[in-house]
């Protein structure tokens, strides 16, 4: 299966880890490097999105209410649509700098990943569209193509925001909008900082 990445607007080969892991190459000290290409190599941390299926269905569900009961939805309030799904990231460092995306889709087709913003606690709250940070990182791939595209600018400044929020989370939320054919089955994404 291809994957690509967008790194400031190169793409290239990569290799992920495994789902749902984090780590630093260095083995967090314990093996020194020997040069300078090994050095930059240790500081770098992959983190993985991981599908967050409670969130997801509690979501679900609550739009699903609205529908069923004729209700009106909180005003401002963010009810999932059918194609979206909530995703996590969980921070293992604080002070991190945004080096580049990691972005594997096994079918041609486009995702969307849009923050939300520390103030939703989502045990707590509905989430709110006024809680959706702007700009989303949108990634996709063409028939016959093997290459990830991504719209580069946003994609970088969407990375930094992340990093800064970092600094005062653990968990970061973000819903996951999969269109023209892909769904969860068929992606991986994780994003590589600085340390």
């Amino acid at each position: 299966m291809p994957l690509a990445v967008c790194e400031t607007g190169s793409v290239q080969p990569h290799t992920a880890a495994k789902q749902n892991s984090s780590h630093i190459r260095d083995r967090l000290g314990r093996d020194r490097p020997t040069n300078t290409k090994q050095a930059a190599m240790a500081s770098e941390l992959e983190l993985h999105f991981c599908e967050d299926s409670h969130l997801t269905e509690c979501m679900r569900l609550r739009a699903q209410s609205v529908q069923d009961r004729n209700q009106t939805r909180q005003d401002g309030e963010k009810l999932l649509r059918p194609k979206e799904y909530v995703y996590r990231l969980e921070f293992t460092e604080q002070k991190l700098k945004f080096q580049k995306w990691n972005i594997q889709l096994g079918v041609p087709g486009k995702i969307i990943i849009t923050g939300t913003s520390q103030h939703w606690t989502p045990d707590l709250t509905n989430l709110m569209t006024r809680q959706l940070l702007d700009p989303a990182g949108i990634f996709w791939k063409k028939e016959g193509e093997d290459q990830i595209q991504c719209y580069e600018a946003d994609a970088q400044e969407f990375g930094e925001r992340i990093a800064e929020l970092a600094r005062i989370r653990k968990v970061m939320y973000f819903l996951v909008t999969f269109e023209d054919g892909t769904d969860p089955a068929n992606i991986n994404c994780s994003i590589t900082f600085k340390v």
